[in-house]
Parts: C-alpha cells; sequence; structure tokens
C-alpha cells in the first residue's frame, strides 16, 4: 500500500524542537493524540486542543495521564498568559486566520519558549517544483518501503490511524508557504517558515527572553 501518513511521519520534527527539560506544553488541533502522547514522553504535562468532539474521545484513550485533552477552539478558548515552554501544532493552523492565531499562541508562550508548527500550504509550483517532484517521487518510494516494514508487523511505520478519515481535510489552503512566511514575521518578528517536502511547512519562532538573560 502506497499510501501512509504524512504527519506521522513530521512528529520527530515538532518534537526535536522542544527545550530541553521542557515543563508544560500546549498542543493546539490533538486529533486522535498520537502526537500529544509522544510530546508526553518529553514535557512535564501536555494541555491538548481539538474542535471536534469525536476527535478528543480518541485522544483521551491513548493519552497518559500528563495529557489533559479538551474540546475548544484556540480563537476562543482562555489560554493561560505565560504558561508555556512550548506550543505546537500539526496540521492546523492551515484551517485558521494567521494574524488571529499567532498572537494569541504567543501570548500564551514563557519569555524564551517556542512555537513550532507544522501545516499545508497550498500549491505553489511556479516557485516550488524541485519540491513538488521530490514529494511525489518520494511518497512513492517511501509508501512501498513503509508497507514491506509494516508487513513485519514490529512497527506501525506511518500506517494511518484507525480515526484517519474522521480528521477534517481542506482541500484547498489558503496561502502558499511564501505568504505564510510574510503574514507570520509580521505578527512574530523572527519566526521562520520553511517548506518540507511531504505537502507541509514548518513554522518556528523563539519568543525573546526576559531582558538581560
Amino acid at each position: 500500500m502506497i499510501d501512509w501518513d504524512h504527519n506521522a511521519f513530521y512528529h520527530s520534527t515538532l518534537l526535536r524542537r522542544l527545550p530541553a527539560g521542557c515543563g508544560p506544553v500546549l498542543e493546539v488541533g490533538c486529533g486522535a493524540g498520537t502526537l500529544a502522547a509522544a510530546l508526553a514522553g518529553r514535557a512535564e504535562r501536555v494541555d491538548a486542543l481539538d474542535r471536534s468532539p469525536e476527535m478528543i474521545a480518541a485522544a483521551r484513550r491513548v493519552v497518559p495521564a500528563t495529557v489533559t485533552c479538551t474540546v475548544a477552539d484556540v480563537l476562543d478558548h482562555p489560554l493561560p498568559e505565560a504558561a508555556y515552554d512550548a506550543v505546537v501544532s500539526l496540521t492546523a493552523l492551515h484551517h485558521m486566520p494567521l494574524d488571529l492565531v499567532l498572537p494569541r499562541l504567543a501570548r500564551a508562550l514563557r519569555p524564551g519558549g517556542v512555537l513550532a508548527a507544522i501545516a499545508l500550504p497550498r500549491p505553489d509550483p511556479l516557485r516550488e517544483w524541485p519540491v513538488e517532484v521530490a514529494a511525489a517521487a518520494g511518497h512513492r518510494i517511501f509508501g512501498a518501503a513503509f508497507a514491506v516494514l509494516r508487513a513485519t508487523g514490529h512497527r506501525s511505520w506511518f500506517a494511518h490511524e484507525p480515526s484517519h478519515d474522521a480528521m477534517p481535510v481542506v482541500l484547498d489552503p489558503p496561502l502558499t508557504t511564501r505568504e505564510v512566511a510574510r503574514r507570520a514575521q509580521a505578527v512574530l518578528p523572527g519566526a521562520r517558515v520553511r517548506r518540507l517536502v511531504f505537502w507541509r511547512y514548518l513554522l518556528v519562532w523563539h519568543k525573546p527572553g526576559v531582558a538581560g538573560n
């Protein structure tokens, strides 16, 4: 089977962005909870939000006790100020206006904290055609390799979760990678955005620390 879970493939990309000795983490758009469970292994505790009651119910079945799963829309859910060492999101930001959600997430971070998000860009083939070609070829090559590895039965090797079909999908994300970068840098100076191969972009921002530190 060639199809495989690109979101699961990029879990490690986000986990590597967590600060050492990470305290509380906020996950925005936790879905079925697999990333939240992985975050719990690297952080003191995790607050996981998702707008879908179905996804939160699935997440609660797989996360440890240090993860709190809440049905909430991050755009109107009251977030504690300067409370988190990291804010993490996987394939959720393209559902929201960046100029509204990014300042809310920034305020929730402690000084020195990190925002790390992966989301879907609108296709930009004229500028990103080398990445698109690599993605199309890599998808098939990796998918075939992962299928063989899954046949061993030892690991999931990026198989889709049972709840995959229930997750919301945006077929036409509103912003290209370049547009995301411009908007992110306008509200979060110093934010870095880069295209990932498998139809995702990565946004990373480090909140300035306390003056004098």
